[in-house]
């Protein structure tokens, strides 16, 4: 690996494919098996040696990012305006100057961290590329490999040359800079990434690829944060801080310090947040619960409670369900049934 490498993350999206769940909060800040995404990020690329961190906020994104990384000394850089992945790199020229750098979009996970990127970046490289072997390349830019050589890359083609994936993570030297400095806006008005890259390409310069090692997950939808949150889980080791009576827990269980859990039945792998509540209710595998959220008398299972959000005396099991910072699902008198539901922040359900 070169150094002094430099690390920046891009969280000014607005995450519109996540709304309701993103109308208040910034996609990265959402939590999974109890962290906000963006912490995995940043831990990810501390682990790797890289230690002085950029973070690309949007004037709608930065108080919130600002709240969910104030224990990171990371350096916060606004882009006005969403024009591109290649625009936002653009933005934080002042930060990176002529250090090569990571490039990790702020909404990725990797299993197994971001080390063999660096390590593959090497003297008279240009640039890595994450990779990742995927079933549906039409929906992503795709690159195309002589050896571990790419190039070409094509962004969501209908006849998609490969089936590798460009996933979240780039490691750059600084002529990136100038390639993006002169590129044009793509068919949708945005400066892509894939773009630049094509640039470095055509100029002759190594670019290489190299395949994501465990798995990998672009947190864009509900179902892909019930899955990240999924994964997350079965790595969990059980510890219990908190306050457990009466209360019966089967496998991997983290309870956090200050919250409760008082004649309930939890099976994991779970997680319950700090301040957390969970009383006579029942909490399934691969459920995590946020700071100050509340399960009474209630099923939850496979699920994403925020901070503050509310379960409480429902007649039907929740599945498969993320409800936002403070939303409620409060029930009346009625037969239990299974019931699947996306809430953003400060919702309320009241189920008959």
């Amino acid at each position: 690996m070169l150094s002094p490498m430099k690390g920046l993350i891009l969280a000014a999206g607005r995450g519109t494919r996540l709304r309701p769940l993103t109308h208040t909060r910034p996609k990265p800040v959402i939590r999974v098996a109890g962290r906000p995404i963006i912490h995995y990020a940043v831990e990810n690329l501390l682990q790797a040696g890289v230690e002085e961190i950029g973070v690309v906020v949007s004037p709608e994104t930065e108080k919130d990012l600002r709240l969910a990384l104030e224990a990171y000394p990371v350096r916060y850089i606004l882009q006005e305006e969403p024009q591109g992945l290649a625009h936002a790199v653009g933005v934080a020229r002042g930060f990176l100057g002529q250090s090569p750098f990571v490039l990790y979009l702020g909404d990725n996970l990797f299993q197994k961290g971001i080390r063999p990127f660096l390590e593959a970046f090497s003297e008279g490289v240009s640039a890595v590329i994450a990779l990742v072997r995927v079933e549906n390349p039409r929906q992503f830019g795709v690159a195309v490999l002589e050896g571990e050589r790419i190039v070409r890359l094509v962004e969501k083609p209908k006849d998609p040359p490969s089936d590798l994936a460009v996933a979240g993570v780039y490691v750059f030297t600084p002529e990136i800079l100038e390639v993006i400095q002169d590129l044009k806006p793509s068919a949708r008005g945005e400066y892509e990434i894939t773009d630049a890259i094509q640039g470095l390409i055509e100029r002759g310069r190594k670019v290489v690829g190299v395949e994501v090692q465990g798995w990998w997950k672009d947190t864009g939808r509900p179902e892909d944060l019930l899955d990240a949150n999924r994964l997350l889980l079965e790595e969990l080791a059980p510890r219990l801080d908190g306050e457990v009576e009466e209360s019966h827990l089967t496998g991997r269980v983290v309870v956090e310090r200050g919250a409760r859990v008082v004649g309930s039945r939890i099976i994991g792998p779970a997680y319950i947040g700090e301040g957390a509540v969970v009383e006579g209710a029942y909490i399934g595998p691969f459920t995590s619960l946020g700071p100050g959220a509340r399960v009474v008398r209630a099923e939850v299972e496979y699920a994403i409670l925020e901070d503050q959000a509310v379960v409480e005396d429902t007649p039907l099991r929740l599945q498969e369900s993320i409800l936002g910072v403070g939303a409620q699902v409060r029930g009346r008198n009625g037969l239990p049934r299974a019931h699947r539901l996306v809430l953003g922040d400060l919702s309320q359900v009241e189920l008959a």
